[in-house]
């Protein structure tokens, strides 16, 4: 039996701008299992930006329920959503989100300060964990001396080291050009064949395409859900 990651159901999102409430989610139903590749897509306004927010643990729901990796997490308080935030799911953002005085091999030791990690282990599971994604040679550079591709891996480096359950990536590739954008994802399909699951949420249709699934949102519903039978990579 296949394991859940992610369990949505009937997820429904409202915000209040001026006196009208605004209906980002409108009973949203996900399962999404261990080891899988999916590609959230939608235009603006289809709901997939607070799909993600909500899947990431950054906004809570309005009603419904939402379960990762075991934990109920539909009604906990900001604290423990911190705290599930740093231990179960890697964030890898559009626009790197480093800390620029930090050298690459700080910026990857930060979610295991968080952790209470000691400081000689952190040093040594940030320095692998920046070799796995090929940066064994830029350890010590500022994000202002690396490329965007690099900084865009020393962000997923950041997103991996602390073995989470869940790899999230916003628009991963939005600020990168098409080159770099196809190093990117080949990384990507490598991190996915380690095992590792991963939710990537996208507006192009050729990132999407290297996902083994792909959601896309209307309006703030699912509008289909299928298996990607080719994916690329």
């Amino acid at each position: 039996m296949r394991e859940k990651i992610i369990h949505l159901e009937s997820i429904v999102k409202n915000y209040k701008v001026g006196t009208q409430i605004v209906r980002a989610l409108r009973s949203v139903s996900i399962d999404i299992y261990k080891g899988e590749y999916v590609a959230i897509m939608g235009a603006s306004g289809s709901g997939k930006s607070t799909l993600m927010n909500i899947i990431g643990c950054l906004d809570t729901t309005t009603k419904g329920k939402y379960v990762l990796n075991g934990k109920d997490v539909s009604s906990m308080s900001d604290d423990q959503l911190a705290e599930i935030r740093n231990s179960e799911i890697g964030f890898i953002f559009q626009v790197f989100n480093l800390l620029p005085r930090n050298s690459a091999l700080e910026n990857v030791m930060l979610p295991l300060v968080y952790s209470g990690v000691r400081k000689a282990e952190r040093k040594i599971k940030a320095s692998q964990t920046l070799a796995d994604v090929g940066l064994e040679d830029r350890m010590l550079h500022r994000p202002s001396e690396l490329s965007g591709g690099q900084r865009q891996r020393v962000a997923i480096a950041r997103a991996l080291v602390n073995n989470p359950s869940l790899l999230l990536a916003d628009e991963p590739t939005g600020n990168l050009d098409s080159k770099i954008s196809e190093e990117i994802m080949k990384l990507f399909a490598e991190i996915h064949k380690k095992g590792n699951t991963l939710v990537m949420v996208t507006h192009e249709e050729s990132i999407a395409l290297h996902a083994h699934r792909v959601i896309r949102l209307k309006d703030g519903e699912v509008e289909s859900d299928v298996i990607n039978e080719n994916p690329i990579y």
